[in-house]
């Protein structure tokens, strides 16, 4: 089974780009058209909460040329021509998309490469802008250079300069203003305003992303903020808090890629040392309830180091486990703790234990961090990182290292990934509380519709009739917190669907994390429901394997093993009522053809054997969590 691959190579170059379109207006300036919302999320919206346009200062220099109008018109289902000249559209529109365009250097590449060449005097600048002339392979050694002096805090001070970083600053972002609520329908696509705060202590990621719940009114008061050469997110948080208190508005912040902050992502102490305070952890559960737990630069999910009884630990780990993001600093195994979230969850436990409050109680969910204005998720329809590897022959293998270091190839990039909200209407307002909720959940690229419930007394008979009302009215839903002081242990209402256009579904695990009574987190995952369960019984503890249906040489697959629909009711075997413990579903698909084997057949490529051909994809819900007294 092949998925109709939406790409094809066109003569014209990106003179060619559209321009212009009917755009979409609202109906009341400045506001949210009337949406009424439901009693309950009925559907589940697919979005992307991490797209780069031409207006990031790294999408930018490395060749991008499209801006947030392309980005927005593609992400609504429409044909867009991308920068190396190839036709893209996704097989299926998104509901809602968030343009995070970097705030450090907003727009500065393309005003310095539109700047008149006599008036540039830093000789380091006109070299890059001489680079940037010769071409895209100039213009992305001049950005890789760009980035390797970021990480060393060298860059010229000419480039830094803060009036006209300022006044670049506001005419971009109210020029994107404009362009987000033009595209913004309530109802039928939402366009959210947001940012980049791209925190990195000498290469080091602690990046988040911003996104307002507020129409233009409220977000045309404030400007993104540069966190160059910051080393804690305290000003962010406080832009955040300040924003709130003048506006009324609300606003809140998604980390991403902790799996190459080379464990600063997820301490168990105060950013810089000493012991993490009891505000520190309000403060940041209440600023940033949802964490990207996969995206392009991999998937941070779990690791082999951490978790060795997990035989799906590790997906998305190669290449991104061996330095911080700019490749300016090694990593090493001690640094995975506080990269990868399963871990972080399990902190957050031990920190609450400690001081009274969780500062890692988050949901999850995925995004693209595209730097092509195209937020594409699939393996059949991957457009890259940025423009130098979009598609063609030679992408695979190249060197995608960011900063001028090696060690990184275009195959370690994941066609990654996608958030998927349960809410109760397709509106800034609703998307953003679900997000605030924790009611999401993440996808590498499929879009499975995932349900989550806990309680106390879900059974097996409530499959048959109105569970999703069930769940909501006696339970709490993924991202909950389940209340003590019930009998027995707590049950969960479990339930996946396929792609409808993808691949079957292999399992669905129950991920428990736990303190014992000895003050240790603990984990383990539970196979709770698979296909095929007559002739797949676990042998000595672990389910034998699905199966597998792919064909290599012509990148296709088959939906003849695995299931369509995957639901139960699950009760913890082995729950204590007196230990704090989370749970979330991981839903695995049966293997399917990664981009790179698409790459292989579409140009008749020859791959290495360490190149990932195929995989399984798969979706992550937000935790629910319990403990033995009231949060």
């Amino acid at each position: 089974m092949r998925r109709k691959v939406m790409l094809a190579a066109v003569l014209l170059g990106t003179s060619a780009l559209v321009g212009g379109c009917d755009q979409i207006k609202q109906a009341v300036g400045g506001g949210e058209v009337a949406v009424k919302e439901t009693e309950f999320p009925e559907r589940v919206l697919w979005g992307d909460t991490h797209l780069h346009t031409a207006n990031s200062v790294d999408a930018f220099g490395f060749g991008v040329r499209l801006g947030p109008e392309e980005a927005l018109r593609f992400a609504r289902g429409e044909e867009i021509t991308s920068t190396t000249g190839l036709k893209a559209k996704l097989s299926r529109p998104l509901d809602f998309l968030v343009i995070t365009d970097h705030a450090e250097g907003l727009g500065a590449t393309k005003a310095l490469y539109d700047a008149p060449r006599m008036l540039i005097t830093d000789p380091t600048m006109r070299r890059w802008y001489d680079m940037m002339h010769e071409g895209p392979e100039g213009s992305q050694r001049a950005m890789a250079e760009i980035l390797d002096a970021r990480g060393r805090n060298d860059l010229p001070d000419a480039m830094m300069g803060q009036a006209d970083a300022a006044e670049r600053t506001k005419s971009v972002w109210n020029s994107s203003i404009d362009t987000v609520e033009d595209y913004n329908e309530p109802g039928k696509f939402t366009a959210f305003f947001g940012f980049e705060y791209t925190l990195m202590q000498g290469g080091n990621n602690l990046h988040r992303n911003i996104i307002f719940r507020d129409g233009p009114d409220k977000v045309r008061t404030v400007v993104p903020i540069d966190p160059t050469y910051k080393a804690t997110p305290d000003e962010i948080w406080n832009y955040m808090e300040a924003y709130e208190k003048s506006t009324g508005g609300r606003v809140l912040a998604i980390p991403h890629n902790s799996n190459l902050s080379n464990g600063l992502m997820f301490e168990l102490t105060q950013p810089g040392g000493g012991p993490m305070t009891a505000e520190y952890a309000k403060r940041r559960a209440r600023l940033e309830p949802v964490v990207e737990i996969t995206q392009i630069k991999g998937d941070s999910e779990a690791h082999p180091f951490l978790s060795p009884n997990d035989e799906f630990a590790g997906f998305g780990v190669a290449g991104w486990e061996i330095s911080n993001l700019l490749g300016n600093e090694p990593k090493n195994s001690s640094m995975f703790a506080g990269e990868y979230v399963r871990e972080a969850l399990k902190r957050g436990l031990l920190l609450e234990a400690q001081m009274g409050v969780n500062p890692y109680k988050f949901g999850l969910i995925g995004s693209t961090d595209s730097h092509t204005a195209l937020a594409t998720g699939d393996e059949d329809q991957f457009f890259g990182k940025h423009s130098g590897n979009e598609p063609n022959p030679a992408r695979a293998l190249q060197g995608q290292n960011l900063g001028t270091r090696q060690g990184r190839f275009g195959w370690h990039y994941l066609a990654s990934g996608y958030a998927a909200v349960w809410a109760k209407a397709n509106t800034r307002a609703a998307i953003f509380d679900a997000m605030q909720r924790r009611e999401v959940y993440a996808s590498t690229g499929p879009r499975m519709t995932v349900r989550f419930f806990g309680g106390w007394d879900f059974k097996a008979d409530d499959l048959t009739g109105d569970w999703v009302r069930a769940g909501y009215q006696r339970g709490v839903p993924m991202g909950g917190e389940l209340k003590p002081g019930a009998k027995g242990a707590p049950s969960f209402i479990v339930s996946a669907l396929k792609d409808p256009i993808g691949a079957n579904l292999d399992r669905v695990q129950v991920v428990k994390g736990w303190v014992d009574k000895n003050g240790k987190a603990q984990e383990k995952v539970f196979d709770v429901v698979w296909s095929d369960a007559a002739k797949r019984k676990p042998v000595g503890g672990k389910l034998p394997s699905v199966g597998d249906t792919v064909d290599v040489a012509t990148a296709s697959y088959k939906n003849t093993i695995g299931a369509a629909t995957l639901n139960t009711v699950w009760t913890d075997p082995e729950f204590d009522p007196s230990v704090r413990a989370f749970y979330y579903l991981r839903v695995l698909e049966i293997p399917t053809p990664s981009w790179p084997a698409y790459d292989a057949v579409r140009f008749k490529l020859k791959l290495p054997p360490e190149v990932r051909v195929k995989q399984q994809e798969r979706a992550y819900t937000s935790p629910i969590w319990y403990s033995p007294t009231k949060a």
